[in-house]
């Protein structure tokens, strides 16, 4: 553009040879040499104007940053280290919440699981287990209950004069241990030839021929000797299984050997320790826990 005006200032100022110059011509020419540099200011000032506004824009102009704070660091920080907590103690249930039916349907569910024959020597007895309908108790873990307190080594196979196995309900079987209300209990113990009533109603469990009959009162209540002495409710319901099983053994009702020791398992723990402490096994040591017959 520059070029451009150069020659048009040239244009106008060289005046043709063969024109002398007038007055009047002068001052035309001054005049249109005013405003060639007019435009020649003006085209300068649009193109500097021009070329300040695209080097701004151009990505090579350099850029000024405000220097900020450097990044946190990135290095991992180990967590903070806590106290472990405290250990809790889980609550000893000594009886079982919820209300306890008072009678049921008269007729048994029977387990269907068998176990392994638990014990070396001794005669085999074959067991089953069952419930009563509307007892609200499962029978797969009333017989699981059963059959590990039968086969613990403190029970009675491993004396070596008796092995057990739990079999099912439709299997052959030598007794079958029974949970019961207190109203089915006392009915079926009386008609075995037991009394099981304390107190106006069926209290304690009972064993007649070929069955060991658990009073479901005293398997979610346990017995008052034990509640008393705090003694969980788990431990009552081994006592319990032990007791009227060994009755189905043969065993009969023991004392207390020596004051303050351990029960023998015979000794009628639902009803008094006999001045003993509470124990639910026919063994202790290696060796059979036994008292004075009654």
């Amino acid at each position: 553009m520059c070029a451009t005006l150069a020659t048009m200032i040239d244009e106008v100022q060289a005046p043709p040879s063969h024109r002398p110059p007038s007055g009047r011509g002068r001052s035309r020419k001054w005049w249109l040499a005013a405003f060639a540099l007019i435009v020649l200011v003006a085209g300068a000032f649009v193109v500097g104007h021009r070329l300040e506004q695209d080097n701004a824009a151009s990505p090579s102009a350099p850029v000024f940053v405000t220097p900020s704070a450097p990044p946190p660091s990135t290095a991992a920080v180990p967590p903070a280290v806590s106290p472990p907590p405290k250990p809790t103690k889980t609550p000893m249930l000594l009886q079982a919440p919820g209300a306890v039916p008072t009678h049921g349907s008269g007729r048994f569910t029977y387990a269907t699981t068998r176990g392994p024959v638990v014990g070396g020597k001794g005669r085999l007895h074959r067991f089953r287990v069952a419930v009563e309908k509307g007892s609200n108790e499962d029978v797969t873990a009333f017989a699981r209950q059963v059959a590990a307190t039968l086969g613990d080594p403190r029970s009675w196979t491993a004396g070596g004069q008796v092995r057990l196995q739990l079999v099912s309900g439709s299997d052959p079987a030598d007794f079958t241990v029974l949970l019961a209300t207190r109203e089915t209990a006392g009915e079926m113990c009386l008609r075995g030839g037991t009394n099981i009533t304390v107190s106006g109603r069926p209290y304690t469990s009972c064993r007649t021929t070929g069955r060991a009959i658990i009073n479901l009162d005293r398997w979610r209540l346990s017995a008052a000797p034990y509640v008393r002495a705090k003694v969980p409710l788990v431990t009552y319901r081994q006592y319990v299984i032990n007791h009227e099983v060994g009755h189905e053994l043969g065993h009969h009702h023991q004392g207390c050997p020596k004051a303050g020791g351990p029960a023998p398992v015979m000794v009628q723990q639902t009803l008094t320790l006999r001045g003993c402490r509470a124990y639910a096994w026919p063994r202790l040591g290696g060796k059979a826990l036994t008292g004075p017959s009654l």
